[in-house]
């Protein structure tokens, strides 16, 4: 079946997009929650009439991403955890965690959008790859540090 989307949608397309999917999703998913239309004749005249209005957006939105991408390119995230002899993390940092410590510096990135492929375990600097826009991908740097413990400086 053959959907015009009204959002970008991950994996599928970009807003204003023609792309074929199942029938079901569709229908079931896409058309009710407003992601589509069907991609009938007249809502096919529709979109050539808003089509500069969803490019100019999509431009707007782009350099957006760019100005934020330069902003989280310059930020680096500290973290201090409890940790072993040997470097290893009693606990770990998550997206989660990035994407809270992101919030308090005024940054709101959606923690689905940090693409961290499994959580950091161990101290270290780290180079965390955050998806802030399609094509747009920032690289933010992580730093874990262990937690001074009292005992050892006494």
């Amino acid at each position: 079946m053959e959907i015009i989307l009204r959002q970008d949608v991950d994996g599928l397309g970009f807003e204003g997009d023609i792309v074929k999917v199942a029938r079901g999703y569709a229908r079931n998913f896409l058309i009710p929650k407003g992601m589509a239309l069907e991609a009938t004749p007249k809502n096919l005249k529709s979109l050539e009439l808003i089509r500069k209005k969803i490019e100019s957006r999509k431009i707007k939105a782009r350099e957006e991403a760019e100005k934020l991408k330069e902003r989280l390119e310059d930020t680096v995230l500290a973290f201090t955890q409890k940790a072993g002899e040997e470097g290893k993390l009693y606990g770990s940092v998550t997206s989660m965690d990035i994407a809270s410590e992101l919030e308090k510096q005024g940054l709101m990135i959606d923690r689905r959008k940090i693409e961290l492929p499994r959580p950091i375990k161990t101290l270290g600097d780290f180079e965390v790859p955050v998806k802030v826009y399609p094509e747009v991908t920032a690289v933010l740097k992580v730093v874990v540090n262990p937690e001074k413990q009292t005992e050892e400086s006494a």
